[in-house]
């Protein structure tokens, strides 16, 4: 096996596609290990509906990224008090058996400790019946990488507020994730090592991986010019844009209602590739104009409150519904 550094970079964008750029391009012979820890973020599993999963308000006030991965799996908040684990290597033979890849960490973890840690289910790592890990895989042109997280010193409040959906009526077929008890690893290792950073407990299991005493012994493959090149490229095509982070979600339909003032405003409409299509607006408001004119200014723009907020603002909607403005009105639809 041999260590991949990722240079401390702590963009969730980048190091998802780093991992992705070194399961699709093959560098070494040898199994690969890559850490990586990422500034606030969300990971989407790739059969998720971004919008179901999030709590977007709270998202975008606390400027927490949102990116969606490759593999399946549910969602999960990244902060600097966890780092990732992936093991990447060729074949899929071993596809699903975490139990082999989750192994070293455990195993490290043992070492320093938290001798309670172990897998339990098909892919979560729980101390005490706390989660403190979840992992996920995926395999391309006989390529594959099992994935998961340690909580070692998280903001937990922060793994609620982020991940809670909003409250309007979604129904799609995405892959819902699933909420467990979780805890950070931290209380549970020997004390020594609880005033750790989350860089210095992430070297300290490397080296126990590796079984070396010190980081210059670890096996190591630098990444070129050409590498991050790659990893850049691949970032612009899919981890760092709205298309693919929002965009890839199933389909979904929404349905939500607030109460004005001046009446009931129903929103009824389908999103299919982010997009919002066949939106219609019922409710018991007096307007003068046809509604529909605000539907046709909906339709095809992106599920997203500014890009809404940015289809409504030439619109009279006082004409139209009443005294609202854009930004109300799309308030009231994403409150």
């Amino acid at each position: 096996m041999i260590f991949v550094d990722n240079q401390n970079n702590y963009d969730a964008s980048v190091n998802i596609a780093l991992e992705t750029y070194l399961v699709e391009n093959k560098k070494v012979d040898e199994p690969i290990l890559l850490f990586y820890i990422n500034d606030p973020s969300i990971i989407i599993g790739r059969n998720q509906n971004t919008i179901e999963e999030v709590n977007q308000p709270y998202v975008e006030a606390n400027d927490i990224k949102v990116v969606r991965r490759m593999s399946g799996g549910g969602a999960v908040y990244h902060d600097r008090g966890n780092f990732s684990f992936c093991f990447i290597k060729d074949g899929d033979g071993s596809f699903r058996d975490f139990e082999s890849f989750t192994k070293p960490v455990i195993d490290a973890l043992h070492k320093m400790g938290a001798t309670e840690a172990r897998l339990e289910g098909r892919n979560d790592l729980l101390i005490n019946g706390k989660k403190f890990s979840g992992n996920a895989m995926y395999a391309r042109d006989g390529r594959m990488t099992a994935h998961g997280t340690i909580l070692f010193d998280a903001d937990l409040d922060e793994v609620n507020n982020a991940l809670r959906p909003r409250k309007e009526k979604i129904e799609s077929k995405g892959i819902k994730s699933t909420r467990s008890r979780v805890t950070n690893i931290k209380p549970y290792v020997d004390e020594k090592y609880r005033d750790l950073s989350t860089e210095e407990f992430r070297d300290l299991i490397l080296l126990e991986i590796f079984g070396v005493d010190s980081r210059d012994q670890v096996p190591e493959y630098h990444l070129t010019e050409a590498d991050w090149q790659g990893v850049y490229e691949l970032r612009a095509e899919r981890m760092g844009n709205w298309d693919w982070n929002y965009g890839k979600s199933p389909d979904f339909e929404v349905s939500q209602s607030h109460k004005f003032p001046f009446g009931l405003v129903d929103f009824r409409f389908n999103v299919s590739g982010g997009r919002i299509k066949d939106a219609t607006i019922y409710g018991d408001f007096f307007g003068l104009g046809n509604i529909q004119d605000v539907e046709d200014q909906l339709n095809g723009v992106k599920y997203d409150r500014t890009a809404m907020e940015e289809a409504l603002a030439d619109v009279d909607l006082t004409h139209y519904l009443g005294p609202v403005t854009a930004e109300e009105l799309v308030e009231a639809l994403f409150d």
